[in-house]
């Protein structure tokens, strides 16, 4: 769907810098890890009506980008979560459940647990167990502070279907990064809550459906810097 190009009137981002370059140490700021063979990890946020967005993603996903994939939900920490067998229908890359001291590989997709906080550090993924009393109210926001501070521009954040707001504050730290945010056009997601919210910050690079979005990915890490103009579709006018 052709969106009209966004207007922006904040101040213009830093350069970005090429997709696997480490950030100097004059920035000031935390230097982002090195994850070899890795172009870029994906933090990906779904909630009520995921589902059907998380397939239609994956069903288009190519298996050779070199990102990697972490998938994190609203899940019952008392129910058990058949999310991982589910997109392992949908997608030849291969699906694992995100444990404790699992360092990332390119082309592999890691699933959260259910009720937990999952956090990234060192390239490897970290799991805080909770029960359903103490879960926390946003694990997206929480992963993806996590990934903005570990991967720098590297980090890349996908906002899809689902009530409320959370994933938001996490989008504006990976964009203080000078990484990537992308929402799932409201139009096509079952709960437009997340979305919306995502898109009111005036910060989403992207505005699209979840089976556009694999493209305008495998475009953004194959450029050869990520400062270049990218093609596609761009947020709309807020």
């Amino acid at each position: 769907m052709q969106e009209e190009e966004k207007k922006n009137g904040e101040q213009t981002p830093a350069k970005r810098r090429p997709v696997g370059s480490k950030q100097e140490q004059s920035d000031g700021l935390d230097q982002p890890v090195s994850v070899p063979d890795v172009s870029a990890v994906v933090g990906i946020g779904a909630s009520a009506g995921g589902l059907e967005a998380l397939e239609e993603l994956f069903r288009s996903m190519p298996t050779d980008t070199g990102m990697a994939f972490i998938v994190v939900t609203h899940l019952n920490p008392s129910h058990k979560s058949l999310l991982p067998e589910l997109l392992a229908k949908t997608t030849e890359l291969p699906v694992e459940i995100a444990s404790s001291g699992l360092k990332i590989k390119a082309d592999h997709v890691y699933i959260g647990p259910p009720g937990g906080q999952l956090s990234i550090e060192g390239g490897k993924l970290h799991r805080l167990e909770k029960d359903a009393e103490h879960a926390p109210r946003m694990p997206i926001n929480y992963f993806l502070r996590s990934l903005a501070k570990d991967l720098g521009e590297r980090a890349a954040c996908v906002i899809l279907s689902g009530t409320g707001d959370d994933g938001t504050l996490g989008l504006q730290e990976i964009k203080a990064q000078a990484g990537l945010a992308m929402a799932q056009d409201p139009q096509s997601a079952k709960y437009d809550g997340m979305p919306n919210s995502a898109i009111a910050t005036g910060l989403v690079d992207f505005v699209m459906p979840p089976a556009a979005m694999p493209g305008q990915l495998v475009e953004y890490v194959r450029a050869p810097s990520l400062g270049a103009p990218l093609s596609g579709e761009s947020a709309p006018v807020i």
